[in-house]
């Protein structure tokens, strides 16, 4: 009999746009892992390293227009996994991942389910504690998890809800938000995000921008103006 580990087959995909300083740690998680049959680097037009060190730890590097959506859509055009996991650049799984990801998709009916990880940040700091509590409460009472909490989905649940539409931004809610409460469940794992855009834009700043930005998607604002907002 086979083990979980050879009969699940996951692509990992991950937009990149100038990622060279944060992508080798995403990319050294996934390295290794029994399930992962490939890792899918979607650049947007970087002009660091970015391409050169994706290529070098081996994963698939395809481009594709800029916009984390239209990234996020073309990488899962051109992954050939059973599973689809989409993480950012600047978030890495923590060890021990690869044994929750495999239960969840070993599970009874796992293939009509999306699976996420609770946020964690890589700073010691009380408010880095906060800011995954604030987090913690949105997914579980709004069922809100974003793109920086990485997002696991089978390839035919995927297509049935119709994938990532190509949005500047709030392409991971608008996902999210056809998935629904019942189809979403969380995974048992971490995903580590840097904390260094909330120590550059300040720890209270940016999750009251994104709270903003994300109140203007829900009254209806085209997400194309609210990304000139949020940039």
């Amino acid at each position: 009999m086979r083990t979980y580990q050879e009969q699940i087959q996951v692509s990992a995909v991950i937009p990149t746009l100038n990622a060279a300083e944060t992508l080798a740690q995403p990319l050294a998680a996934l390295q290794g892992a029994a399930i992962v049959i490939e890792v899918v680097v979607v650049d947007g037009g970087s002009c660091d390293a970015t391409v050169t060190l994706a290529s070098a730890a081996g994963a698939r590097v395809i481009k594709a227009a800029r916009g984390r959506g239209t990234q996020l859509a073309a990488g899962a055009d051109a992954a050939s996994g059973d599973w689809l996991l989409f993480l950012h650049a600047d978030c890495r799984l923590e060890p021990g991942w690869e044994a929750a990801v495999g239960a969840f998709c070993a599970a009874p009916q796992a293939d009509g389910r999306a699976g996420y990880f609770d946020f964690a940040l890589d700073d010691p700091a009380p408010w880095a504690r906060r800011m995954e509590w604030l987090v913690a409460w949105r997914c579980r009472i709004l069922a809100l998890p974003y793109g920086d909490q990485g997002l696991l989905i089978a390839r035919s649940l995927y297509d049935t809800v119709g994938g990532f539409a190509p949005l500047p931004l709030m392409e991971d809610v608008d996902l999210v938000r056809r998935l629904s409460r019942r189809l979403l469940a969380p995974i048992g794992s971490r995903c580590i995000a840097s904390a260094r855009r909330y120590r550059q834009d300040g720890h209270w700043r940016r999750p009251l921008r994104n709270f903003f930005c994300l109140s203007l998607y829900f009254a209806g604002v085209p997400p194309h103006r609210i990304a000139r907002i949020y940039d």
